[in-house]
């Protein structure tokens, strides 16, 4: 692998190790703070911040700021308010859900957007070096789910415990109550890696801005970039984000609530003791490294089927992922939560990374960051937002907090919600099979 392959497979690397270190743990902290009931929405601000932040983000890259110094300035204030969120919690033992959710949402508005912001850099510095996006994107891609996977582990495993710091992985040992996955603890891992990448982006090759002489005598509306909003006049355009906003849906609902949904199991005495139940962040790990190995797979998938049935593949994903967490326990059930978690590589991959390269591929070279941007919002933002809600109302309805031997867990019917979420991915898939019109031409 070339320098530039290795210096971008590094920013891949950090971009999601600051996401995996509290993204599908955050539920477990939060309903041993007593704040399991708002747990629906510290993940449905995720794609409200991506409504409008990404594409915000994605015009001054294109228009004013060079990309990778954009890239250093976002991670940095993400990071400072992460830590003052981590700040917060230690300070107040018993955390109320406003100061921590404010907090918490500007970290959010400045980290989301660098998921599309990444992805416009890196692809900008591979084609000036004379590569292959679809062939050379996925592999440094992969570093990026290594990362979110190494940050998991670490945070399933470390303690800090009367000022000694170790690991472990088994809730038998007397010190797993200070886990970082139970704490506020990832928090401030969270901060320590934004900061690191933060200052690693401004060292990273130059993404030049649009020349001014581009933008002259052009639109205010141009100028600020929402020309990529023109992308809805293209009927396939149309329909294809029309679809990533209903698949956005399901996007965040397994992030938000499979760990406490495995953890819940704790509170049953016939599974308190196995090893799935007290290790909900590594088993959600399994997600990960099939989504490490999924994304080697997409040069050959969409050059073979093309967008369309890749896609379609990643919404039937989604159906097993739902269903077999809807009938899978960590008992007998375990193969089935293990297997939930396979093909999650597929729905998650399939749909956002194959997504990504297919807006590359299909804008304008003055519209690109803005046009990643945009898929964001329809993805993480639109379409994350309303499944969050909609999904807390319905857990919500089945599930509630209940204290067993002094600790809240989410308990009550969980297959439930589990299905319901399986039977919309159906409906999901089955419609964008009828409505989705794109013809490929096999390469491969």
């Amino acid at each position: 692998m070339g320098t530039t392959k290795i210096r971008l497979s590094a920013l891949s690397f950090l971009q999601f190790a600051v996401w995996g270190s509290y993204l599908v743990c955050l539920g477990q902290y939060l309903g041993s703070a007593g704040l399991g009931t708002y747990i629906s929405l510290f993940y449905a601000v995720v794609g409200f911040v991506s409504i409008f932040m990404p594409a915000v983000i994605g015009v001054i890259a294109d228009k004013w700021i060079q990309g990778q110094k954009l890239l250093g300035i976002c991670h940095l204030l993400a990071a400072a308010f992460m830590f003052s969120a981590w700040t917060y919690c230690e300070s107040h033992p018993s955390p109320e859900f406003g100061p921590l959710f404010s907090l918490y949402t500007l970290s959010l508005a400045f980290y989301m957007p660098t998921i599309a912001l990444s992805n416009s850099v890196t692809f900008h510095i591979l084609k000036s070096n004379g590569l292959d996006t679809v062939k050379d994107f996925p592999p440094i891609r992969v570093l990026g789910t290594v990362g979110f996977i190494v940050s998991m582990w670490f945070v399933n495993c470390a303690y800090f415990h009367d000022e000694q710091f170790g690991f472990a992985i088994s809730d038998s040992n007397p010190n797993s109550a200070f886990r970082f996955q139970y704490t506020d603890m990832q928090l401030f891992v969270c901060s320590c890696l934004g900061v690191l990448l933060g200052l690693y982006s401004f060292s990273l090759p130059k993404v030049p801005v649009m020349p001014a002489s581009k933008t002259r005598g052009k639109g205010m509306l141009s100028i600020l970039g929402l020309d990529a909003f023109r992308l809805f006049k293209d009927p396939r355009m149309f329909v294809f984000f029309f679809f990533a906003m209903l698949l956005g849906v399901a996007l965040q609902i397994t992030n938000g609530f499979a760990t406490p949904f495995i953890t819940s199991f704790k509170g049953m005495p016939e599974y308190a003791n196995t090893f799935g139940a007290n290790n909900a962040t590594l088993l959600t790990s399994i997600s990960q490294i099939s989504e490490a190995l999924c994304i080697l797979l997409i040069p050959f998938f969409m050059r073979r089927y093309g967008i369309k049935n890749v896609m379609l593949m990643a919404m039937l994903a989604w159906v097993l992922r739902f269903g077999f967490f809807g009938i899978g326990n960590p008992g007998s059930g375990l193969w089935l939560l293990i297997l939930s978690m396979i093909v999650y590589g597929v729905a998650f991959d399939f749909f956002n990374v194959s997504g990504a390269l297919f807006v590359e591929q299909e804008t304008d070279d003055s519209i690109k960051a803005s046009a990643q941007g945009l898929f964001m919002l329809m993805t993480n933002g639109v379409g994350a937002s309303v499944g969050m809600i909609i999904a807390g109302g319905v857990i919500n309805h089945f599930v509630h907090p209940a204290e067993v031997d002094g600790i809240t867990y989410m308990i009550g019917d969980w297959q439930s919600p589990w299905l319901i979420f399986a039977a919309y991915a159906l409906v999901v898939a089955i419609m964008f099979e009828i409505l989705f019109k794109y013809k490929h031409t096999r390469t491969v």
